[in-house]
């Protein structure tokens, strides 16, 4: 049974085998992270721990039964009762219900642990799939967006 663990300094080369193993998958439905993603990738770690630790956003991993990486699970922007979800989920982890775990269990936790009252996603209108997670994860459509140039929607659920 897969775990979802709040980042720490020791998922970083975990993080970075999902990354690089994954961004051809990612990059098919979401913008890439550039090559300066990866040559920077340590010390982008340990600003997102820094953001972590003001309370800013929550970063998550989803730590399989190995201890490695099969996805990502973030509250960023974090205010006002609120947060912005965003995820993903490993290519050989996906079709199998991880993401839709992983969101309603973000869910829970940024109700019961962090005491956020909604929470706030957007995906394209061609990632179906990510649609599809929201959906059963509870959200609801709340308007249109571009994300990158392309069209899409956001979502809101209440906690």
């Amino acid at each position: 049974m897969p775990e979802l663990q709040l980042l720490r300094p020791d998922h970083a080369p975990a993080i970075l085998a999902f990354e690089e193993e994954n961004r051809a998958y990612f990059a098919a439905t979401i913008p890439d992270r550039g090559d300066d993603y990866f040559a920077r990738f340590e010390e982008r770690h340990r600003a997102l721990l820094a953001e972590q630790a003001a309370g800013i956003c929550y970063f998550h991993v989803v730590v399989g039964e190995a201890g490695e990486a099969l996805g990502r699970v973030n509250l960023v922007d974090v205010a006002d009762g609120g947060a912005d979800l965003g995820y993903r989920i490993a290519e050989r982890a996906a079709g199998r219900g991880l993401a839709t775990w992983a969101a309603r269990e973000i869910c829970d936790l940024a109700a019961t642990g962090y005491g956020l009252t909604f929470l706030r996603a957007a995906t394209t209108l061609g990632n179906a799939a990510s649609r599809a997670v929201l959906a059963r994860a509870g959200f609801t459509v709340t308007g249109e967006t571009r994300l990158s140039g392309h069209p899409g929607l956001t979502y809101l659920r209440r906690l």
